[in-house]
């Protein structure tokens, strides 16, 4: 037979993956100092310098590929902040300035 207890369900309103990245330490916050130009196959990202706000590099400036709308000033939370991006090349390899 079935048992009478009622099931309890547990009831979050964020999703589950960044339930993961605060319960792991959290995710840090960074503010946007610098854009330093577009990046990608089809210029889809664009690179960002950051200064870090909390956590183990806090003050540290550090370089970030992001996807999306961003300005100076903006605040981005990052799951990590040891990587670092690489720099933008600023060569031209095709068309009519080869």
């Amino acid at each position: 037979m079935a048992s009478d207890k009622p099931k309890q369900e547990k009831q979050s309103s964020a999703s589950k993956g960044s339930d993961k990245i605060m319960e792991e330490g959290g995710a840090v916050p960074g503010v946007v100092e610098d854009v330093v130009g577009r990046t990608g196959t089809r210029g889809e990202l664009t690179q960002v310098k950051v200064r870090v706000l909390k956590g183990r590099n806090a003050g540290k400036q550090i370089r970030r590929n992001v996807r999306g709308p961003i300005k100076v000033r903006d605040v981005l939370m990052m799951r990590e902040t040891e990587i670092e991006a690489r720099k933008l090349m600023k060569r031209i390899s095709k068309g009519a300035f080869s």
